[in-house]
């Protein structure tokens, strides 16, 4: 089970940390971000694999996004900084059994979504 949150309100510039907590065997799990904006497909965010060693992102967020993890609390963060109004969306955390360019449909596992807004 994955619980985000996190989510809120801010400024163009601004930062704000997701979190997601899970429950189960966390450690087991590639895990990720990926939002959806109103009126639009949901979009791959961030991926980091089982220790946290390897991480991906959408060429849009890199640089200004940072996907991490902590198996001892089993949670899953996403630090967001210079946050843009078209970050405004839904963000969801996701789980998944292998590290690689998987489409939505291969994470098993999602969480409720937690929405971010960001104004100009």
């Amino acid at each position: 089970q994955l619980q985000a949150s996190g989510g809120g309100w801010v400024q163009a510039g601004g930062s704000l940390r997701l979190s997601c907590a899970a429950s189960g065997r966390f450690s087991s799990y590639v895990m990720a971000w990926f939002r959806q904006a109103p009126g639009k497909d949901l979009e791959f965010v961030a991926r980091i694999s089982f220790s946290g060693g390897s991480t991906s992102y959408l060429d849009s967020v890199k640089g200004r996004f940072t996907i991490s993890r902590d198996n001892a609390k089993n949670t899953l963060y996403l630090q967001m900084n210079s946050l843009k109004p078209e970050d405004t969306a839904i963000y969801y955390c996701a789980a998944a059994y292998t590290y690689s360019d998987l489409p939505p449909s291969q994470y098993p596992y999602w969480g409720q979504g937690t929405l971010v807004t960001v104004s100009s």
